[in-house]
C-alpha cells in the first residue's frame, strides 16, 4: 500500500504587509495567518494519488501549535492523518530535515514524500533537499506533472519545469518531489472535511520520541531590518496632443542620459 507524506505549516498571507516592528520582530499586522499557499498543491496532489491508488495520506508539520490549523485545513481537504512535531520557532533548514526524517522513519512504510515549492514566510527549499539527502532517497523538484508512478514496483517518472522547457526524469521510489502549481487544480474543503478537522486529536511528536538529539540549530537569525524607503520624484508631462508629450519625453529622456 502507498503511503504519502507532505509537510505543510501556518504562514502569512501573501498579500500580508510584513514588515519589522520597533522590537526588532517580524509582524504582519491584523492579516490571517494560512496554509502555506505552495502547499495547496502537495496537499491536492497527495489526495489525489491516495484516492488513485488506495493508500495512506500524512500531513506534518514541524513547529508551534499554530501550525495545527494548516494540519486542520489540509485534514479538511482530505488528508488522512495529521502530525505534529514540536521544535523551537527558531529551528534552522538542517534541523527540520533532521526532525522530518526521522518523522518519516517512525512512519515506516513511505513511499513518497511531497513539498510544495517552498515556504513562502522564508522563501526557501533548502529543507527538501536536506530531508532527501538525510533519508538517502532521491529528491526532483519543479515538478509540474506525474506522468507515471507504480507503488508495487517502486517507480516514478515526472514532468519537471527547467530553464530551457520541461525534462522528462524517471527515479526509484522512495523519493522526494517538490511540486509546482501547474500539477492540478487545488481541492477547497469539503463540508464533511470541515466537521472531520474540526474534532481531529492532533498527536504530536517531541525530538525526544523521535530519537533527535535536539541541539542548538547551526544558522541562527540575529536580526531583521525593514527595507529602505524608496524615494523619488515624479513628473507630469503636458502637452497639446500625444505627439508633444512623446516628443517632449523623448527630450527629457535624452536630456537625463537615460537613452
Amino acid at each position: 500500500m502507498s503511503h504519502i507524506v507532505v509537510f505543510t505549516r501556518n504562514t502569512p498571507d501573501t498579500a500580508a504587509k510584513v514588515e519589522v516592528g520597533a522590537d526588532g520582530a517580524v509582524t504582519w499586522g491584523t492579516a490571517q495567518l494560512v496554509l502555506n499557499p505552495w502547499d495547496e498543491y502537495s496537499v491536492t496532489e497527495a489526495v489525489l494519488l491516495r484516492d488513485a491508488h488506495k493508500g495512506k495520506a500524512t500531513v506534518l508539520s514541524i513547529g508551534a501549535e499554530t501550525h495545527n490549523d494548516a494540519l486542520k485545513q489540509a485534514l479538511a481537504i482530505g488528508m488522512d492523518e495529521a502530525i505534529r512535531i514540536a521544535a523551537d520557532a527558531e529551528h534552522d533548514a538542517l534541523t527540520f530535515a533532521t526532525l522530518a526524517a526521522a518523522a518519516i522513519r517512525k512512519l515506516g512504510d513511505v513511499s513518497l514524500a511531497i513539498f510544495g515549492k517552498e515556504f513562502v514566510d522564508s522563501n526557501s527549499d533548502a529543507h527538501i533537499y536536506m530531508l532527501a539527502r538525510k533519508l538517502g532517497w532521491n529528491a526532483v523538484g519543479a515538478v509540474s506533472k506525474i506522468v507515471a508512478i507504480d507503488f508495487a514496483a517502486k517507480t516514478l517518472k515526472v514532468e519537471r519545469m527547467v530553464e530551457e522547457g520541461k525534462q522528462i526524469v524517471s527515479t526509484r521510489l522512495p523519493a522526494v518531489i517538490s511540486v509546482l502549481k501547474d500539477i492540478n487544480e487545488p481541492k477547497s474543503p469539503s463540508f464533511i472535511g470541515i466537521r472531520k478537522a474540526s474534532k481531529a486529536n492532533i498527536p504530536v511528536w517531541t525530538a525526544a520520541d523521535l530519537g533527535v538529539n535536539n541541539a542548538a540549530p547551526a544558522v541562527k537569525v540575529v536580526g531583521f531590518r525593514n527595507l529602505p524607503v524608496r524615494g523619488g520624484n515624479c513628473e507630469i508631462i503636458e502637452g497639446a496632443t500625444d505627439q508633444e508629450k512623446a516628443e517632449k519625453l523623448i527630450a527629457k529622456l535624452l536630456e537625463e542620459k537615460a537613452l
